[in-house]
């Protein structure tokens, strides 16, 4: 019974009442909610935001998933081997997934200062002008996908460093007998094995893809001109900066459903494809 309330109050009646609420225009003390249909999602389908946030959304999935699946595979394989130190290798590869989000803002923020910042330091000794890394339109958006690479690989090469300890020993001493190199062992034994923890993994970096606010509050306030903002950011801005809770509630709907079917999505193309044949 205590599970059961707590997850009815704070999942199942939030989830039902931001539905309902999408359907209702946003109340004031003077004209009070009413019912308006469809209204909110045909002012979020002319929202010019709304379509450059999700686009935003969209590169910074693109930029990186990808790139933080593959890092976590090449740092499993890495430390899952025999090298001095391995522990330590491990911690160290972990370490950047434990610190709050809010602290690895910070710490970027090193990393983006125009001119005291290490980017620019660094780019000073070769003869290179400052650069706004963060104020910039046209990197703002790589500065942040940049930082959640760096945090998510880690995360995501434990599952795969314990899906490689489960693995045969057999398999790769067969392999070596019948003089398979590395490349060719890790292509077609190693991976093809690996791939239902990739899906695990895929379905995880997509969620995490469309949840990003931390960073953006500390290091960018979705600027400039919204080229860093992301859809919970934004749906975070229209609801608690703007007091559009009516509007907000239509994002987040749209977001739950998109999610689901990439989810879905992901189930029904690559299930079939993640057991080894």
């Amino acid at each position: 019974m205590p599970a059961a309330i707590f997850l009815i109050a704070f999942t199942y009646y939030p989830a039902v009442a931001t539905l309902a609420k999408s359907f209702f225009s946003q109340g004031t003390a003077l004209k009070p909610s009413e019912f308006v249909g469809f209204e909110n999602f045909e002012y979020m389908l002319g929202d010019d935001v709304f379509w450059k946030v999700a686009w935003n959304n969209i590169m910074y999935a693109v930029g990186t998933i990808p790139i933080s699946i593959a890092l976590a595979i090449l740092m499993a394989v890495w430390v899952n081997g025999k090298l001095p130190l391995r522990s330590l290798t491990r911690m160290a590869y972990f370490t950047p997934t434990i610190l709050p989000m809010i602290a690895v803002a910070n710490i970027w923020l090193f990393f983006y200062t125009p001119d005291i910042g290490l980017l620019d330091q660094v780019s000073a000794v070769f003869g290179l002008p400052s650069h706004n890394w963060l104020g910039d339109p046209d990197t703002v958006l790589g500065c942040i996908i940049a930082i959640t690479i760096w945090k998510e690989a880690g995360f995501f090469m434990i599952f795969y460093l314990a899906a490689l300890q489960t693995l045969p020993l057999e398999l790769e001493e067969a392999a070596r007998l019948e003089g398979a190199s590395r490349w060719y062992y890790f292509r077609r034994v190693m991976f093809p094995l690996l791939m239902p923890t990739t899906l695990f993994v895929l379905i995880n970096a997509v969620i995490n893809s469309f949840k990003l606010v931390d960073h953006l509050f500390i290091l960018t306030k979705g600027g400039p001109d919204n080229a860093s903002s992301l859809l919970l950011y934004y749906i975070y801005e229209v609801a608690f900066s703007f007091l559009d809770q009516a509007y907000a509630s239509t994002l987040t709907v749209v977001l739950l459903l998109a999610l689901a079917l990439i989810a879905v999505g992901q189930f029904y193309f690559l299930d079939k494809r993640v057991h080894y044949r």
